[in-house]
C-alpha cells in the first residue's frame, strides 16, 4: 500500500506565508503527476496546483503568482509554497499523486492516491 502525509499546517496571518509538505512512502515505484487540492467548508473540492512528472506547474488562476508547487523526487516529497495569504485561502489542503506501485503480488498498478489533508487557516 502506498500512503500519502501531510504536515505544515497551521494558523498564518493574512499576507503571510506558508509552507506545506506531502510525503508519500510505500513501494513506490515511480510519480507521475503530483500536487494539491483543498476544499473549504460548504465547498467543493478544487484543484490548487500540480507539478507533472517532467517539471511542469499548473496552477489554479486564484492562486497564480502566489503559490509555487515544487518536488523532490530523491524523497518522493511534494512542497506547496504559499505567499501572500488571502481569508479565501483556508481549507483543508490534500495532496494527491498519480503514482506506480508494486504490489504485494508482485504485479506493478498505478493509482491516484490521496492523503488525509492538514488544514491551514488565514486569519488575523
Amino acid at each position: 500500500q502506498v500512503q500519502l502525509v501531510e504536515s505544515g499546517g497551521g494558523l498564518v496571518q493574512p499576507g503571510g506565508s506558508q509552507i506545506i509538505s506531502c510525503a508519500a512512502s510505500g513501494s513506490i515505484l515511480s510519480i507521475n503527476d503530483m500536487g494539491w487540492y483543498r476544499q473549504a467548508p460548504g465547498k467543493e473540492r478544487e484543484l490548487v496546483a500540480i507539478i507533472r512528472g517532467s517539471g511542469t506547474a499548473v496552477y489554479a488562476e486564484s492562486v497564480k503568482g502566489r503559490f509555487t508547487v515544487s518536488r523532490d523526487n530523491a524523497k518522493n516529497m511534494v512542497y506547496l509554497h504559499m505567499n501572500s495569504l488571502k481569508p479565501e485561502d483556508t481549507a483543508l489542503y490534500y495532496c494527491k499523486a498519480d503514482l506506480y506501485y508494486r504490489a504485494t503480488t508482485g504485479f506493478t498498478t498505478y493509482l491516484e492516491v490521496w492523503g488525509q489533508g492538514t488544514l491551514v487557516t488565514v486569519s488575523s
